[in-house]
């Protein structure tokens, strides 16, 4: 599914996560035929809990049912985005300066597509990481899929 789908997804959805008290942190489409799942991650300051997934679940249902965005059959999957968290956007990356990230390019850049690397700077879109003692520098635009790497002292 397209950035420009996605982004209208969430622009349908946010208002319905809302409602129950929660934030709309992102958004994924998996598309695997009949087996396709629609994954909507909610957070709150406050945690979340199996009752939040449920409320927020019932109102993108019921959005998703009026609006039918989604040609096909596939699966709504609510969750909190965890302790691995998916980063879906700059603001989100830039509030995880300092920490671990296991990034997946679109394209290789220095002959590497996939790496984890300690967010350095989070600025005008780019983000600059250290990977193996070395700063790389991305474009926001240029990673398919980022997760944070929870640290376990």
């Amino acid at each position: 599914m397209s950035s420009k789908r996605i982004e209208s997804l969430r622009e349908m959805l946010e208002p319905a996560v809302n409602a129950v008290g929660m934030d709309l942190w992102g958004i994924e489409f998996l598309s695997q035929g009949p087996h396709s799942v629609l994954r909507v991650y909610i957070d709150s300051a406050d945690g979340v809990t199996i009752e939040n997934c449920e409320a927020a679940s019932h109102q993108v249902s019921g959005v998703l049912d009026v609006e039918d965005p989604i040609s096909g059959e596939y699966n709504l999957e609510v969750s909190s985005p965890g302790m691995d968290r998916p980063l879906f956007n700059f603001d989100q990356f830039a509030c995880y300066s300092g920490e671990l990230i296991k990034v997946r390019l679109q394209m290789a850049i220095n002959g590497m597509r996939n790496f984890t690397g300690k967010l350095l700077e989070a600025k005008d879109d780019s983000l600059t990481f250290e990977v193996d003692k070395q700063q790389l520098t991305v474009s926001i635009n240029q990673i398919d899929k980022a997760n944070l790497v929870p640290i376990f002292d």
